[in-house]
């Protein structure tokens, strides 16, 4: 029997339904099991995404200076290794220019930030590569799905190159934090793996068959906007990476306007260390009144959109669809409200932190809608607008 894809339209297919069970006996594979190891995974880079945070947040994304992808799983073991971690860390711009002084301990503080965020790293990709070849030897994988589980490992791996050629960035020169578009770039990886894992534990959810018959009734129109919103708030996520990444959310500790103006003064000017300013593209990446100000108006234009797609959401014949994008609303209202205390206590640690899990949160939440919008829940479809 040929293979059918999930996103194949179900009108090529005008017999798909008395084969639907052939189709989920031939090619179903382990679909409850993997669906569980996604979920495993999902959780890490979860976490991952958190731990970085607060080792961006806490100056500690220096503390290590070399890439030692294998042997760097161990940390320090004795006084003496210590003691040489810490010289390799003296020599960085970073403890030069702000940290010069620091003891032994509290060096030992950041370190343990960075060696942690690198640490769970290691772990997604033991834990990916264990379950992607037990899965594989098995026989266990259904069809069609070994190419993205592949791709899964593939971004994992380049994650942890990005994350290198991040932390380089700030290595050189009198760098006293890494580059802030590297940082995006980062984040935005991260948040790209999250939402694959996220999509495919939704689609392994149900068998391929169901699926099919779900598409059947696909809302189009929705699906395209809930896709819209979507790319909007991995948008903002990365103007919120470039706020993080040069401390832009502290210098402003006020709202609606930005120390009393609305558009921040000298939002075009960045010091060139000779008294002159360097060019002006520089000051969408390295200036924090005006790489604040982009983030709190893409903020307001998000949150504009996002009622107009959950405008469209509520009127959905589906209960579960209209549902979702209710929470997705709901999620939306307080992600908005976590942003302006950010902003009023100046990127106070704990509450930058409930900040972008509440990104993490409502990127989760669109791609469900998302998923709802394209294959709606049959059961809930039967019970009409009830």
């Amino acid at each position: 029997m040929a293979k059918r894809s999930i996103f194949e339209e179900v009108g090529d297919q005008a017999k798909a339904g008395p084969v639907m069970g052939g189709i989920d006996r031939k090619t179903g594979g382990a679909r409850g099991a993997i669906r569980l190891w996604l979920v495993l995974l999902f959780l890490l880079v979860a976490a991952m995404i958190v731990v970085g945070g607060m080792t961006r947040l806490s100056d500690a994304g220096l503390s290590i200076t070399e890439w030692k992808p294998v042997t760097g799983a161990l940390p320090p073991m004795d006084q003496a290794a210590w003691e040489a971690e810490f010289r390799l860390y003296q020599d960085s711009p970073q403890y030069r220019l702000m940290n010069a002084g620091m003891t032994l301990d509290a060096f030992k503080t950041i370190y343990w930030w960075e060696w942690g965020h690198r640490q769970l790293g290691r772990v997604v990709g033991v834990i990916w590569a264990l379950g992607f070849v037990g899965f594989w030897l098995a026989g266990k994988i259904p069809a069609g799905w070994t190419g993205r589980l592949l791709l899964v490992g593939a971004l994992g791996g380049l994650q942890g190159a990005i994350g290198w050629w991040m932390v380089a960035s700030g290595l050189v020169g009198d760098m006293t934090s890494v580059a802030s578009y590297r940082l995006a770039t980062h984040l935005g990886l991260a948040f790209v793996i999250l939402g694959f894992l996220a999509w495919y534990v939704l689609l392994l959810g149900r068998t391929e068959g169901a699926l099919l018959q779900a598409r059947r009734v696909r809302e189009a129109k929705l699906f395209s906007m809930s896709t819209g919103l979507l790319h909007f708030c991995f948008l903002q996520i990365l103007l919120g990476a470039l706020v993080a990444g040069i401390d832009a959310g502290r210098g402003f500790p006020t709202w609606p306007l930005m120390n009393g103006q609305f558009f921040p003064a000298d939002a075009f000017y960045v010091p060139d260390g000779a008294g002159g300013s360097l060019p002006v593209w520089h000051a969408f990446f390295e200036n924090p009144g005006l790489v604040q100000f982009i983030h709190r108006m893409s903020g307001y234009l998000l949150f504009v959109f996002s009622i107009v797609v959950w405008n469209r959401g509520r009127k959905s014949p589906n209960r579960t669809t209209r549902g979702a994008f209710h929470v997705v609303m709901a999620m939306m209202v307080a992600q908005m409200l976590l942003g302006i205390f950010a902003a009023l206590t100046g990127a106070h640690l704990h509450v930058a932190i409930t900040h972008q899990i509440g990104a993490i949160l409502l990127w989760v939440l669109i791609l469900r809608a998302r998923y709802l919008a394209q294959y709606p829940l049959v059961g809930s479809i039967r019970k009409g607008t009830i």
